[in-house]
């Protein structure tokens, strides 16, 4: 055997271990992301009710403004109508299936509608918690806000899920321009 024809064997079984490492790791993290956004959907299907938020303490959240429909004119998107609640906010705890935020979109019928769920954790309590990198969730780091901010919070970690209206700039992004908030 040459010395040319041994390194090709050799790079062919490295790369051949790199490939069956990764696939494995990659069907896991997809399966798991899957079965996270299944037990998401499944402990919020309740919540297209606002009523059954409400009992569930989760209220209507308006920013430093006053304003419920949270928009972005210059990213001709929205986010929508927040339902927070404040306990879940106050836990550094991280739970799938118990979002601290539920996002309504408006719709052409005047109601809104469940879109999207919205985990927050104030970054204090996440590293008084022991924690020295952001949450994540579903595979995704949330993103950092500091403060001051149109929420009225102290410096915070969040992360959207569109679980229940697609959103062309991906399921985790935080603005979706199919949500339109109608004008004030």
């Amino acid at each position: 055997m040459t010395i040319r024809s041994s390194l090709r064997t050799a790079s062919a079984v490295a790369i051949g271990a790199i490939l069956f490492g990764l696939i494995p790791t990659a069907t896991a993290t997809a399966s798991s992301a899957s079965n996270d956004l299944g037990r998401l959907r499944a402990a919020t299907a309740a919540f297209h009710s606002i009523k059954a938020a409400e009992a569930a303490q989760y209220g209507k959240f308006s920013d430093v403004n006053g304003i419920t429909c949270i928009a972005d004119v210059g990213a001709n998107a929205a986010m929508g109508v927040h339902y927070v609640n404040g306990t879940l906010v106050g836990d550094p705890t991280e739970d799938v299936t118990k979002p601290e935020a539920l996002v309504y979109a408006p719709g052409n019928d005047g109601h809104l509608h469940l879109a999207a769920v919205e985990y927050i954790v104030v970054q204090a309590a996440w590293k008084a918690a022991g924690h020295t990198a952001p949450p994540s969730l579903f595979g995704q780091t949330f993103m950092a806000f500091s403060a001051p901010n149109r929420y009225g919070l102290p410096p915070f970690y969040a992360l959207h899920v569109w679980a229940w209206k697609t959103n062309p700039r991906g399921m985790f992004s935080p603005w979706n321009p199919n949500v339109i908030c109608p004008a004030s």
